[in-house]
């Protein structure tokens, strides 16, 4: 009886941990392979503005005050890789004086005539420090317009697809009273961003809370990572954990979640079979 009991526990505890690997609302579990790009100590393998940019207390720290104003949209951009096939994964907190955002699939635009010598143009997780939608971190912004000059092009908790006639929205995947429950003020938020062809997804907190297939012709497919300081009101933004992988050079995402779980379901059908006798 104990042994029928305990067989039976376990069966449970697996197909729910079978469940929740399959759950596509939230991020898949980190895989082994991802790319620390941050030591943690200095700005090795980073580009930015040494006024507005260091690092405090082992994160990213980028500032501007009354004093130490940007020039433009300033940026600082990883200097070591590339963003095409990919999964980011972060976490990042601010102040809600101004706002931020992470860009990739990113061009640096250089040129004598510039405000700044960090310039970057192209897809942006928005950063924000606020819970009421629209205006949350998460939502694709066309930074510079170089993804064909569509502004807040996805928005956070649309699932939705640019084809011919333009964008069109064909699910909900999070509400506005969800995201404020989701989202931590001034605190540190997860983020993960994947990225496979024209498809984009967006995760917050292990939420996702984006998930955009992007049909338009001025798709970015590849580009730079940076973070952003906005000019403005004085602000600052941290990052920390800054990790990468490149799916180019793995299985895609879909094919390791379903390899990560084909040991969980072997177990659970062995202790199935244990219990029915086969």
């Amino acid at each position: 009886m104990i042994r029928c009991l305990t067989l039976s526990i376990l069966t449970v505890l697996l197909t729910l941990s079978v469940q929740a690997a399959d759950d596509p609302q939230h991020a898949p579990a980190e895989p082994d392979g991802m790319q620390q790009i941050f030591n943690g100590k200095d700005l090795t393998g980073w580009d930015g503005d040494p006024r507005l940019w260091s690092v405090k207390d082992g994160v990213i720290r980028g500032e501007t005050t009354a004093e130490t104003r940007a020039n433009g949209n300033t940026f600082i951009i990883w200097t070591a890789g590339k963003t095409k096939d990919f999964e980011l994964r972060l976490s990042f907190r601010c102040n809600a004086t101004n706002n931020s955002g992470i860009q990739y699939r990113s061009q640096r635009i250089t040129g004598d005539n510039n405000r700044n010598k960090w310039i970057v143009r192209g897809y942006q997780h928005e950063i924000r420090n606020e819970t009421k939608l629209p205006s949350v971190a998460g939502f694709i912004y066309d930074e510079g317009g170089l993804a064909g000059g569509r502004g807040r092009t996805c928005l956070v908790g649309e699932q939705a697809i640019w084809g011919e006639e333009g964008k069109q929205v064909t699910g909900t995947l999070i509400d506005a009273a969800g995201f404020e429950k989701l989202f931590k003020l001034d605190d540190w938020n997860d983020v993960v961003i994947i990225a496979k062809g024209n498809h984009i997804q967006h995760y917050m907190n292990n939420r996702l809370i984006l998930d955009f297939q992007d049909g338009h012709q001025k798709a970015l497919l590849d580009g730079i990572l940076a973070f952003q300081l906005h000019a403005g009101n004085p602000m600052w933004v941290e990052f920390k954990n800054v990790r990468i992988r490149d799916l180019a050079a793995t299985s895609t995402h879909s094919s390791s979640s379903t390899e990560a779980r084909r040991p969980l379901r072997r177990l659970a059908r062995g202790i199935r079979q244990l219990l029915l006798g086969d």
